[in-house]
């Protein structure tokens, strides 16, 4: 069960979510608070899960990662077995940094980041039509990116 979460909680939250390497002076310093109660705060807070982590947001296509794409799959089958191999075929895929399970006429929704058509060819092909247990694929490939993920919305109650 996660805590409630005050104003002060949420301004944090949202000041890591923008700068996670803000330091606990810098935090305690924005939002009014004393260090100690900062930590304090933020260590109940990564305790409860509502911090799940911390890491640096990288730039795909500085890293040599020119084609992304979304790639909708539906599963041959859908036993347990085959759930689990579909499943590690993803989590062993460097390329695939997201996987949803949909509900609708397609079973999951991967986002994939690729070098180039070629790689992006050998990841579907060898991959995940050869080793996954997958029926069917329908891929899209990004144009631009008009908006990307840098954080959770953080509405007050």
């Amino acid at each position: 069960m996660s805590p409630a979460l005050d104003r002060t909680d949420r301004a944090l939250l949202r000041l890591l979510q923008a700068e996670g390497r803000l330091t606990n002076a810098e935090l305690a310093a924005r939002v009014s608070l004393s260090p100690s109660a900062t930590l304090r705060r933020v260590q109940r807070m990564e305790a409860s899960g509502v911090i799940a982590g911390y890491g640096a947001r990288l730039d795909a296509r500085a890293l040599g990662l020119d084609l992304s794409a979304f790639v909708r799959v539906q599963l041959a089958a859908h036993t347990r077995a085959a759930i689990e191999r579909f499943v590690q075929v993803v989590q062993d895929a460097d390329e695939v940094v997201a996987c949803h399970a949909l509900t609708g006429d397609m079973d999951y929704l991967l986002e994939v980041h690729v070098a180039d058509l070629d790689h992006f060819s050998r990841f579907l092909l060898d991959r995940l039509l050869n080793d996954a247990g997958v029926a069917d694929v329908n891929s899209s490939f990004v144009l631009r990116t008009v908006k990307t993920a840098r954080g959770l919305p953080l509405r007050e109650p």
